[in-house]
């Protein structure tokens, strides 16, 4: 089964959303209008409403760090995901955790890296060299 997943949040300014999303993220923008804007997140449907986001918290324990919880996310091939890390540098994104390998040499190894939009919605990138090993134990 193929499927695309929707997820619909709040943000508190959609003009610093698009320029995010657009520029920085280089997500492709769909349909939109004066209250909310969706997006192509990385081939997955994200739309953004004006409102107050998400209360988060460092409660997510992964590895030696604790993770801004909840939070959106997308896995990359790491090529894609290296490309991306760059271009976040590039554009001065300021990181919540710089992008880093964890699990190196163990089941599910993985590249990743977190910062927040505008609004301080929490984003983690993942990369895998294989997708097949995404659900490794």
């Amino acid at each position: 089964m193929k499927s695309l997943f929707h997820l619909a949040f709040n943000v508190t300014d959609l003009d610093a959303t698009r320029a995010f999303y657009t520029d920085v993220l280089g997500c492709r923008q769909g349909r939109s209008t004066a209250t909310w804007v969706d997006y192509d997140f990385f081939g997955h449907q994200i739309s953004l409403h004006l409102g107050t986001p998400f209360a988060t918290q460092a409660t997510g324990h992964v590895g030696d760090h604790m993770v801004p919880m909840p939070h959106l996310g997308v896995i990359l091939p790491l090529a894609d995901w290296n490309a991306l890390a760059e271009r976040l540098r590039s554009k001065n994104v300021v990181f919540e955790l710089e992008p880093f390998t964890r699990f190196a040499g163990e089941a599910g190894e993985q590249s990743t890296m977190f910062f927040r939009d505008p609004s301080g919605n929490p984003i983690e990138i993942k990369g895998f060299a294989e997708f097949e090993t995404v659900f490794a134990a």
